[in-house]
């Protein structure tokens, strides 16, 4: 939807003074995403020149959370050892691994995870994130539960590689900074899982079709200035870049693509921050009419489906 041309202000931690209830509410929404985000990753890793091992885990760290939360984070997630798994993919490499909730993670691939950065900051579970990302087929942890050590391996699928957060905040948003990609908590308030899937796959597609680089690389502005002129132009073909291929990573993914278009007709004027009055974006209609067209160009009983608009990744934008 919003593609951030600057980087993001990414969510270092959860705001200050939750309770067992909120922290409960969050580890479900985080599930949500994390499981249409499995889904749409495994399914399109043949389209992903990036990729890392798709696990099915949701880790977290305790110094993400603030001095007034850590009681609290404490008694809900256990925090055995600093890295904690936060939740499991039903039906993920993880999961099929035996990895449960709060299992504590204490070595990925023989590197021992410490407490290292002051809270509430997100540098331990990054870290940790990215130790995964980078590991390969068969990927060893020492997990600690009910007070012992266990080594487990995950034999996990490829899947396409990029960072997911939920974004907390009354704004219907989601954005992305060509490596994190951001999905407004009140989607999941709103919306279906197959609803938010839409978004979810629009994001991924700017990921997939390099929009962050390519978009610098022809020295397009971001803010105000992106409203008009070459800019605005520039940034709303990425838009329609990102819905087109958004409807082949559904469709692969077994969504059905019809649903975008649905999405946009029925539920766009839900949307905050004047999505469909920003220069930057398609207007309404000519943003369903790709997202049809798209539909209708994917062949009747295709599989996996590798559509022509991936050639658009290694073209430069503006030309």
């Amino acid at each position: 939807m919003k593609l951030v041309l600057l980087a993001a202000l990414l969510l270092a931690a959860p705001p200050a003074g939750l309770n067992v209830n909120d922290l409960n509410a969050l580890r479900a929404i985080d599930l949500r995403l994390a499981t249409i985000v499995h889904r749409l990753a495994t399914a399109n890793a043949p389209l992903c020149r990036e990729q890392a091992p798709a696990t099915g885990l949701v880790l977290h760290a305790v110094n993400q959370y603030d001095s007034q939360t850590a009681e609290a984070a404490r008694a809900t997630f256990g925090f055995a050892v600093p890295i904690g798994v936060e939740a499991v993919v039903a039906g993920s490499a993880a999961a099929r691994a035996g990895i449960q909730t709060d299992d504590g993670v204490a070595a990925i691939g023989g590197h021992p995870l410490t407490e290292e950065a002051t809270a509430p900051s997100s540098t331990d579970r990054d870290q940790a994130l990215e130790l995964l990302a980078t590991q390969g087929e068969h990927l060893p942890l020492t997990i600690v539960r009910d007070g012992r050590r266990q080594d487990v391996t995950i034999s996990a699928p490829r899947g396409c590689r990029a960072r997911y957060e939920v974004m907390l905040g009354p704004e219907m948003t989601a954005q992305s900074d060509g490596r994190i990609i951001q999905i407004g908590v009140r989607f999941f308030e709103r919306y279906r899982d197959d609803e938010t899937a839409v978004i979810v796959a629009h994001e991924l597609a700017h990921l997939i079709l390099r929009h962050r680089a390519r978009l610098e690389a022809a020295g397009v502005k971001g803010g105000l200035l992106g409203e008009i002129g070459r800019n605005a132009r520039i940034g709303q073909l990425a838009e329609t870049e990102a819905d087109v291929l958004g409807v082949t990573l559904l469709h692969n993914a077994g969504y059905d693509p019809e649903s975008a278009a649905r999405f946009w007709q029925e539920r766009g004027s839900d949307i905050d921050g004047g999505l469909f009055r920003s220069r930057t974006h398609p207007a309404t209609e000519k943003r369903i009419a790709a997202i049809r067209a798209a539909v209708a160009a994917i062949p009747a009983g295709a599989g996996v489906y590798v559509p022509p608009i991936l050639s658009a990744r290694d073209q430069p934008m503006g030309k």
